[in-house]
């Protein structure tokens, strides 16, 4: 097994290397074993799909470390943490979930500028700043490369508005983050402006944008990692729904037919 600081390193060039690559998103052990025995070079867990196993619509932050761990333990890839807003609203104890993910074995993580508060779902513009220079202050006081991801929430959150997206993204860049997120940008042109307005490499969630886009598209666009949140797991309660829709419906169970492939299953779990 690889240790931290080389996992931290392998994540770090990921970001330095031509090209975007794609990081995608398991919820538990089995779901990111698979992954790697795909062959996939980093992993980040999804509060959402986590949020969905517990069958809750939030969870903890200490929920939230513990499902690191398992994610970071079950295979020998570099993991990035989704941290949602650290947990607080104070910068200095949010910051600490970033220290919290070290320690369960991330080498990376993000932090976001949504406060949790449907009614007021986005931090002022200075608190928001203060709350990824915190982190980024306690990424750098860890022993290894903590590569820190700052997240603007804008679009998710009904505030489409772009010059104060990318004014966020400018402004955490300028406080430490090495990577730059904005969830719910949707096309080319938009995705496109916000990267040529940074300078440090851009995360984009294929689970919000248009999803005839390809990785190619993409890397030609300056987007560097490419994650689908919890997209991979409301795909597969899909799936879930269907196969359960079909037998309480019609009493059928084609559904049997498309079943993962248990040989190739027990290859990854080994």
């Amino acid at each position: 097994m690889r240790t931290q600081v080389e996992k931290a390193e392998a994540f770090r060039a990921l970001h330095a290397r031509a090209g975007a690559f794609i990081i995608p998103n398991p919820w538990d052990a089995g779901t990111a074993k698979l992954l790697a025995a795909m062959g996939f070079e980093a992993l980040a867990t999804t509060s959402l799909g986590l949020a969905n196993t517990l069958g809750s619509a939030t969870v903890s932050l200490d929920a939230i470390i513990e499902n690191c761990r398992t994610i970071a333990g079950a295979t020998d890839l570099p993991v990035n943490a989704d941290l949602e807003n650290g947990g607080a609203d104070d910068p200095k104890t949010a910051a600490k979930a970033i220290a919290r993910a070290a320690e369960a074995g991330c080498v990376g993580g993000s932090i976001e500028d949504f406060t949790g508060n449907p009614r007021e779902p986005i931090y002022d513009f200075s608190l928001a700043v203060e709350r990824v220079q915190a982190a980024a202050e306690a990424a750098r006081a860890l022993s290894f490369p903590f590569t820190l991801t700052a997240r603007a929430e804008n679009f998710l959150y009904g505030r489409k508005d772009l010059d104060d997206t990318v004014r966020r993204l400018q402004a955490f860049e300028a406080a430490g983050a090495d990577v730059l997120y904005s969830p719910g940008l949707y096309d080319l042109d938009t995705i496109r402006a916000v990267v040529s307005s940074i300078g440090k490499p851009f995360n984009l969630v294929m689970g919000f944008a248009d999803p005839t886009l390809t990785l190619d598209q993409l890397s030609k666009a300056g987007v560097k990692r490419i994650s689908v949140g919890g997209a991979m797991a409301r795909y597969a309660l899909a799936a879930f729904m269907r196969s359960a829709r079909e037998m309480k419906d019609h009493g059928a169970f084609t559904f049997v037919r498309e079943m993962a492939p248990m040989k190739e299953v027990r290859a990854a779990f080994k």
